[in-house]
């Protein structure tokens, strides 16, 4: 397991410390590796056991780029099944034993699943996680999150080997791993019924402004390294699921002909120009707002690139802003 926790302060770290030592809790046979040099990180990972790997690359506004962490993570891991998390996320045993059957079905994939959310101000100890009955009590105070955004990857060494230079905590580089996942031939496995991922709620004070990260002008650059809002993929894009009975795939028209044709499509395609005419073709409300951006027409209109307009900036805003809806799930239904 790998992560790139922020500084260990305040609120944010007592979250984080309560992750690590979640993920501590599931045994010596997992590897935990801690990636930063933010304030505090060295010495969380020393309490938990964890490696910790200071040096990480940066864009140009000081942001770790997951290409740097992945690529550490592949290199130095001494297991052949990585999990990447997100540092406020608890985890349990659960998680243990759906990669072990997935594996067991599929060479090539990359498990992803909804988190569940909860509100947590108190320091969790190793012994109160490990509890037999842990799992089942934090979800019966927790609610399940929309499945908008992916806080873990379960995946074997070298399926992510090469990927962009995104920058960690904005949006988008999320979604192309979903996307990423189908388009080199694994299986894409959305194990929410199967693995209880805790998120703790924070705030978003670390951040400039304290805005939400789908705002922020990384998130847009994510995207375009992506190759477009195309590539932004979700969980009802998953080809199977992972339920307490077994693994079964998801068919079409389980998540609507529409968008698994479309889906398909791009999949094959690829990142590029037919891919974006696809979408468009499938999105006619924001074709039109395309072309009507450039003018109605001409040859601009004809030759729509990721991340070279007005247009493209707007898409990407609407599927983040689109994340941040309030959750409305039933708290108790998968």
């Amino acid at each position: 397991m790998f992560s790139a926790p922020k500084p260990f302060i305040g609120q944010i770290g007592l979250i984080q410390r309560n992750a690590l030592r979640s993920w501590q809790a599931l045994g010596d046979e997992v590897e935990v590796l801690v990636f930063g040099d933010e304030p505090g990180i060295r010495r969380a990972a020393d309490s938990i056991g964890a490696a910790h790997i200071p040096q990480v690359e940066r864009s140009q506004v000081g942001t770790p780029l997951l290409d740097s962490i992945f690529g550490q993570a592949e290199r130095r891991a001494r297991h052949d099944i990585l999990c990447y998390v997100n540092a406020d996320v608890l985890l349990f045993p659960d998680l243990l034993a759906a990669v072990q059957r997935v594996s067991e079905h599929f060479s090539r994939y990359c498990l992803v699943g909804q988190r569940w959310d909860i509100d947590i101000k108190h320091e969790l100890s190793s012994s109160e996680l490990s509890e037999p009955d842990a799992t089942t009590r934090l979800r019966a105070q927790s609610s399940l999150h929309r499945p908008m955004g992916s806080d873990y990857f379960v995946f074997p060494r070298g399926l992510f080997e090469q990927m962009p230079a995104f920058a960690l905590g904005r949006a988008g580089w999320d979604n192309w791993m979903l996307y990423a996942c189908r388009r080199r031939g694994a299986a894409l496995v959305d194990a929410t019924r199967a693995v209880t991922a805790i998120h703790q709620q924070h705030d978003y004070g670390h951040l400039p402004g304290g805005r939400p990260h789908y705002r922020h002008p990384e998130s847009l650059a994510n995207i375009s390294l992506a190759g477009g809002v195309e590539t932004v993929f979700r969980l009802r894009d998953a080809t199977w699921r992972l339920t307490q009975d077994g693994i079964e795939p998801i068919r079409p028209w389980q998540r609507g002909w529409r968008r698994s044709l479309e889906a398909a499509l791009i999949v094959r395609l690829g990142a590029g120009l037919p891919a974006r005419f696809v979408r468009l073709l499938f999105h006619p409300v924001e074709a039109a707002r395309y072309f009507w951006s450039r003018g109605g027409g001409g040859s601009e209109a004809v030759s729509p690139t990721p991340g070279d307009g007005t247009s493209d900036e707007q898409a990407a805003r609407s599927h983040m802003v689109e994340s941040e809806t309030p959750n409305r799930s039933n708290p108790h239904e998968v």
